[in-house]
């Protein structure tokens, strides 16, 4: 393919992930416009109120300038004084994610591969730095810096691991320097890097079935939450919608909940296995599924992050066997181990920064985990799991050997 086909096609891919993206909340709010206000009022609104919906989704900071009478009939407090949401809708986030792996993974086999992303991205930038200006009203004022950037770094990120092939320049070159490099520190640090990202994906895995259990058998708070609003058919499917972009998030808040911390859903609030104290919830029927009490478990929920570094401890140990042509000393094990732990730390760290932020007013402007004290709980439950796991094959490998001294 030519380079200026390359360019074109990327460009238009890039107008597609963003146009699609904000064509989601529009059409709802488009309906919306024509059933419930009868075309009375200004279309503007609703694309404005898409183009945010679709920013506040890639994490982007948004201010918000209520005038006494909606802030009356909103119930909101302190009228006069600005409020931001940063909380992400994450579902856009990960949507756009996974179109630049497509993209990605679609360039990688192109001769002009670099170009392609580049022209993607760029694009990305130009197109949500236009939406962002014709968004923009005092009542609602989005971070300039973060509307032209974030959208861009999320496609970014996606591009970066859609690339990753066999035939991709940077691996292979990688690759060589890493064939040249120390083999036993290559070893440990690919072993951690591994293990350390393998018990973060379990974690979450772990995570993504509890909201689904707490989804069904909080099932009948939802629904009495969702009649409680009165919100109608249309605007019962613009709630909806919006709750799956937010499911991410919830996934991610059950992550930081089974490792220990929890998160806050206000100022004050904590739900966490050990302790649970909720105060009034903003009118989200999917919040209904919340616990209102302690997990009846209570510590023990705390093995599953430990169980999973411990599984991933041993699924890693054999490359660090071969790198060191047999049995690793302690010192390595451990080494690796904590190694290990230090990357679950920053990995579930990110993904509690991702998962928290402001969704409102007052108490509202905590929500979410502490990204802080998620990567430590983290960090010392990886330390104990992982380098149990690396040290657990050394103990059963030595038994034989034990046995056959005494005969």
């Amino acid at each position: 393919m030519t380079r200026r086909l390359t360019a074109v096609l990327s460009a238009l891919e890039a107008l597609l992930i963003v146009g699609i993206g904000i064509a989601v909340p529009l059409s709802i709010l488009t309906v919306m416009w024509a059933a419930q206000f009868g075309f009375q009022v200004d279309w503007l609104v609703f694309w404005r109120a898409a183009v945010l919906i679709w920013l506040v989704g890639h994490g982007v900071t948004v201010t918000f300038q209520l005038d006494p009478q909606t802030a009356l009939a909103l119930g909101v407090t302190g009228v006069g004084e600005p409020f931001v949401v940063s909380l992400a809708l994450s579902g856009f986030l990960l949507c756009t994610a996974l179109a630049g792996v497509a993209l990605g993974r679609r360039l990688r086999h192109e001769p002009h591969r670099v170009l392609g992303e580049l022209v993607a991205l760029g694009t990305v930038v130009v197109l949500s730095g236009l939406a962002m200006l014709s968004a923009a009203h005092p009542a609602a004022l989005p971070s300039r810096w973060q509307a032209v950037l974030f959208p861009a770094l999320v496609l970014g990120l996606g591009l970066a691991i859609g690339s990753i092939g066999a035939s991709n320049p940077a691996r292979v070159r990688l690759r060589r320097l890493l064939a040249e490099g120390p083999q036993p520190w290559l070893a440990a640090g690919g072993a951690a890097l591994r293990a350390g990202l393998g018990t973060v994906a379990t974690v979450v895995a772990a995570a993504a079935l509890v909201t689904a259990a707490a989804l069904v058998l909080g099932y009948g708070q939802v629904i009495a939450l969702y009649e409680s609003v009165q919100a109608g058919v249309l605007g019962g499917a613009a709630l909806t919608v919006a709750q799956l972009a937010l499911l991410p998030t919830l996934v991610l808040w059950a992550a930081a909940w089974l490792v220990g911390p929890g998160f806050a859903v206000g100022a004050g609030s904590s739900v966490s296995p050990i302790a649970t104290s909720l105060g009034p919830l903003p009118a989200v029927p999917v919040l209904g599924a919340l616990p209102a009490e302690p997990s009846p478990l209570g510590f023990l929920t705390l093995l599953v992050p430990v169980l999973a570094a411990f599984i991933a401890g041993l699924a890693v140990r054999p490359r660090l066997v071969a790198a060191l042509d047999g049995e690793p000393p302690r010192f390595w094990a451990l080494g690796t181990g904590a190694l290990a732990a230090v990357v679950a730390a920053l990995a579930m760290g990110f993904l509690a920064f991702v998962a928290a932020g402001s969704a409102g007013p007052g108490r509202l402007a905590v929500v979410g985990p502490d990204p802080v004290a998620v990567g430590l709980w983290m960090l010392a439950e990886t330390l104990i799991g992982a380098s149990l796991g690396l040290l657990a094959g050394g103990v059963r490998a030595a038994r034989p050997r034990a046995l056959a001294r005494t005969r």
